[in-house]
Formats: structure tokens, C-alpha cells, sequence
């Protein structure tokens, strides 16, 4: 288990709200606790988005709660059906982040009877609890999806690249295998989520300049070659054994999987500026592809018969290069500062999709 700057700074939200609140006389305390337990965000921008949303909707369900605590006191039936009108309301508005948190307001408001003395002392305490986790998320090492998912992109594509040069050759042991296959199934789903992040701060925080855009336009092809690399790990583990290939076929398929991932590894290279301007064979390594996939299928109409599988796995080798080869062309774009064949940013970005 790893412990990350979330973890501390849930801490120090928790230790603050109770101070502020202790200090301001407001109680119990532990409603400001458990609001900066519930408002601490994975970036600055969802902090900012969840403490405007739990702002209306705890307003909303404090002033239910408030009429509903008038009228029936403390029953249990009332305090559930004020409950269930919150929840309803909250998801009308698309809030639904914050149920949680404002139905403590609501229970906490409903719990002093229709007082509304009570009833600003409790919504203030949740208020304070947001507040401290919103603060104490900016000020303190504060979230950079960006460079979280720059860093997870190298270590995913090295854990990637040892499976994919093994896969073929069968020299990692099987358990072995499923175990990093699936380590590499759930790293994918963990850059996704940071790609998600670093979208939302660069086009609602931010501003979506023109440089920002080229900017998620590669990180999101980055993270579409990545999920074509697991599709090529699924689609031999799946189909290529099961064809009982040759060796002649083994040397072929193997050779051309270490040219796909040094070219992706060029590619990422490219990305970040550390190799030379001529270092480049993207046109040779484009066409052995396009001339690998043409040869599988001149053998499967030869000689249908075992090559159907094999098909399916070079058709999955054959989309890895060619969405690396789009990748290389969106790095090129990027470097220059251009669009692709002139078509707007935005318009590319809405047609690169997610896996």
C-alpha cells in the first residue's frame, strides 16, 4: 500500500476543521470532520467543482431538513422521507457526489427539532469541514495529474514491453503472466482516471489553449496505444498457442513484435525530447507493418485451415503499430505547433476514443 500525499492531507483537513470548529465554539466538531473526509479531492479542480456543489446542495437539504424538523420533530419517518427528497433533488441537479455529505446535514439538522439556530450551526460545521479540505488541497502539495500521468506512462510501458517480448516467446513462466497482465490491466485503469483529472483541469480550470489541446490530444493517444498493447497481450494469450504456429511463424510474429515496441519506445523517446532530429524510420517501420498484415493474409487465403487465430492476433499487432505510427504523427504536429491535415484540435480530440 503506498501513501500519498492524499492520505496526509485528508489528516491535516480533519485536524484543522476540528480546530476551527473548536475554536468558533461550534459542536459536535465531527461534523466538520467528517465533511473534510468526504470533500478531499483527487485534483483542484474537482476540490472546487465538489465545494461549490455541496455548497447548494447542502443549503437545499439544510432548508428541508429545517421545515421538515418544524413540522415533525425528530420522527424517524420524517427524517426518511426528507432524506429521500434530498437524494431525488441531488441527482435532478447532477450532484449526486454529494449525497453523502449533505444527508449528514440534513440527519444533523433534522436532529435539533425545527431550531434554526441549530440548524446554521450544523450547516456551518459542513461548510468548515469543505472549506479546510478545499484549502488545505491547494496549499499543500497540490494535485499535478499531469505529471503523474507522464510518470506512469514510463512505468507502464516497461512493465508492457517485457510482457509483450516474452509473450510470443514463451519464456515467462504463466502465473507470472497473469499476474503482471492483470497488474497491467489495473495500471490502465488508473492512467485513464489521471487522464481524466489532467482533462478537466486543462479545459474547465485552465483554459483550453491551443497548446493545451495538442498537449490532451497526445496524452490521450498515448493511452490509446497503451490499451492496443494489452490487446495484443489478450489476443495471444487467447488465440496464438491455441493455432499451434511453427517456428518459421514464431521467428516472424516475435521479430515483428520487437520492431512495434522499439518503435514505441521511439516514439515516447521523441515525446520528450531526448533524441536527435534525424533519428527517425516511422515510413519503414509504417510499411513492414502494413506488409506483415499483408502477408498473414495472403497465408490465410493459401491456406485457411489453423490460420484463423493467427489472423486475429496480427489483426491486434497490426492496429498497436498503426495507432503508434498516429501517435508518432501527433508528436511531430505537437513539436511544431500544427494541427493534423489542418483539422481543428478539438475535433481530433473528440475522435481519438478511450478504451
Amino acid at each position: 500500500m503506498v501513501f500519498g500525499a492524499r492520505v496526509w492531507k485528508t489528516g491535516i483537513a480533519v485536524a484543522l476543521a476540528l480546530y476551527i470548529s473548536a475554536w468558533l465554539e461550534f459542536t459536535p466538531p465531527v461534523i466538520a470532520a467528517v465533511a473534510a473526509i468526504f470533500a478531499m479531492q483527487p485534483s483542484i479542480y474537482r476540490s472546487w467543482r465538489y465545494f461549490l456543489d455541496q455548497l447548494q446542495t447542502n443549503i437545499i437539504g439544510a432548508a428541508f431538513a429545517l421545515l421538515a424538523g418544524m413540522f415533525f420533530s425528530q420522527n424517524v419517518i420524517a427524517i426518511g422521507i426528507v432524506c429521500i427528497i434530498v437524494i431525488i433533488l441531488s441527482l435532478r441537479l447532477r450532484m449526486e457526489e454529494t449525497i453523502g455529505l449533505t444527508l449528514v446535514t440534513v440527519v444533523a439538522v433534522m436532529e435539533a427539532s425545527g431550531e434554526w439556530r441549530f440548524a446554521v450551526n450544523r450547516l456551518l460545521l459542513s461548510l468548515i469541514g469543505i472549506g479546510c479540505a478545499f484549502l488545505v488541497n491547494v496549499l499543500f502539495f497540490p494535485p499535478k495529474p499531469k505529471e503523474q500521468f507522464a510518470a506512469q506512462i514510463g512505468s507502464i510501458f516497461s512493465k508492457m514491453s517485457l510482457l509483450l517480448r516474452t509473450v510470443i516467446s514463451n519464456e515467462i513462466k504463466e502465473t507470472v503472466f497473469r499476474e503482471e497482465k492483470e497488474s497491467l490491466r489495473n495500471s490502465l485503469k488508473s492512467l485513464s482516471e489521471k487522464y481524466r483529472l489532467m482533462e478537466e483541469e486543462i479545459k474547465k480550470l485552465k483554459g483550453g489553449g491551443s497548446k493545451r489541446i495538442r498537449e490532451l490530444v497526445v496524452y490521450k493517444q498515448k493511452l490509446l496505444v497503451m490499451s492496443k498493447g494489452l490487446e495484443v497481450l489478450e489476443a495471444v494469450d487467447e488465440h496464438y498457442f491455441q493455432a499451434s504456429p511453427s517456428t518459421e511463424t514464431d521467428v516472424c510474429f516475435d521479430d515483428h513484435m520487437e520492431k512495434l515496441i522499439k518503435y514505441h519506445e521511439h516514439v515516447l523517446l521523441k515525446y520528450d525530447d531526448k533524441l536527435k532530429d534525424t533519428s527517425s524510420d516511422s515510413l519503414e517501420i509504417e510499411a513492414e507493418n502494413e506488409q506483415f498484415m499483408i502477408d498473414l493474409l495472403a497465408r490465410y487465403c493459401e491456406q485457411p485451415s489453423g490460420m484463423l487465430r493467427l489472423s486475429i492476433v496480427a489483426a491486434a499487432m497490426y492496429d498497436y503499430g498503426h495507432q503508434i505510427a498516429r501517435l508518432d504523427k501527433l508528436v511531430e504536429h505537437d513539436h511544431r505547433g500544427e494541427t493534423e491535415e489542418r483539422e481543428p484540435l478539438e475535433i481530433l480530440l473528440k475522435s481519438i476514443r478511450l478504451k
